[in-house]
Order: structure tokens, then sequence, then C-alpha cells
């Protein structure tokens, strides 16, 4: 896809979302999670969309899928990369290379419940990234990286506390 259509899409948005606040704040269509069978799960969106987690072996899975661990490091590795290729086409600017890297430094026991003292998620993630565009200095591809990085609804998810809330139906 072009540059110049990504470009007039993001800064038609910006524009209208300018003009009309209100409009901004929405809520995501809901993703229910299913469980199939062992440590098998599928996650379904409401138009039909659908990804399946599986827990490695080492703890009763099958490994025939990612694990959720693993998802929530894809989807900031690639919320970060759109993010990214958003910024620089809302500049016109056109990337040659853009990678995005994320791992992250884990405690199990936490997952397990067996030290209080241990959180459940990643004790630290890491992102990586590798970006060039012919002409463009280094400072701008910084700048547009951080810019990005800043605004990445995942990210930020994983950055910073989420007030959430917690329903339950017993069946």
């Amino acid at each position: 896809m072009a540059v110049e259509h990504i470009q007039k899409s993001v800064n038609g948005v910006i524009a209208y979302l300018k003009d009309n606040p209100n409009d901004a704040l929405s809520t995501s269509p809901p993703i229910t999670a299913v469980m199939e069978g062992g440590l098998k799960c599928r996650a379904t969106g409401e138009n039909g969309q659908s990804v399946i987690t599986d827990m490695p072996q080492a703890v009763g899975g099958d490994g025939s899928a990612p694990s959720p661990g693993w998802l929530s490091r894809a989807a900031l590795a690639t919320c970060d990369a759109t993010r990214i290729a958003l910024r620089a086409a809302e500049l016109g600017i056109s990337l040659d290379t853009l990678e995005v890297t994320t791992d992250s430094v884990d405690d199990d026991r936490g997952l397990f419940g067996i030290d209080k003292s241990v959180r459940a998620g990643s004790l630290s993630l890491r992102t990586r990234v590798k970006i060039g565009a012919v002409g463009v200095s280094e400072k701008v591809l910084w700048e547009i990286v951080d810019y990005a990085v800043t605004h990445s609804p995942v990210a930020d998810c994983c950055r910073s506390e989420t007030p959430s809330t917690l329903e339950v139906t017993i069946a």
C-alpha cells in the first residue's frame, strides 16, 4: 500500500477526530475464549476472526499453538510496528526497513502462585526496532519510533496500569 494512501487516510481520521472529539471514544467488539480440550483455547471475535492458543507440553498442554504469552508479545511487536508505519506515513516518509522484536523476562512462580511476591505477568519487556528510510536522518527516525511507541495501544496497555473490572458468572 502506498505511503500516500496511508498518509491521506491517517490525516483524514485525525482531522475528523479533532472536529468530532466525542466520536473518539469507542467500545471494542468482544472476544470470547472457549477451552476446546486440555489447555487448547480458541478466541473468536464477532466477525468470525479466531486465534488458537495452547500451552507447552511441560505444563500439560500439547504445544500445538502459540501460548497466550507469546501472542501478547506478538501483539506488542505488531502494534508497535503498525504504529511506527502509521507515524512515518503520516509524515510522508516511506520506510525501507521496519522490524520490531519483543521479548520478556518472566518468572513462572507468579503464573503458578508459588511465591506471592512474584507477579504473574512479565517482570520486564524489551522492544528492539530496526528502521531505515533512504534520505531520512537518524534523528527523524528516532522521533518516529519514540512517538509511535508512546502512542501504541498495546504498548500502553503492557507498560502501564489499565483500570479493569472482572465479572464472573457461575454456570
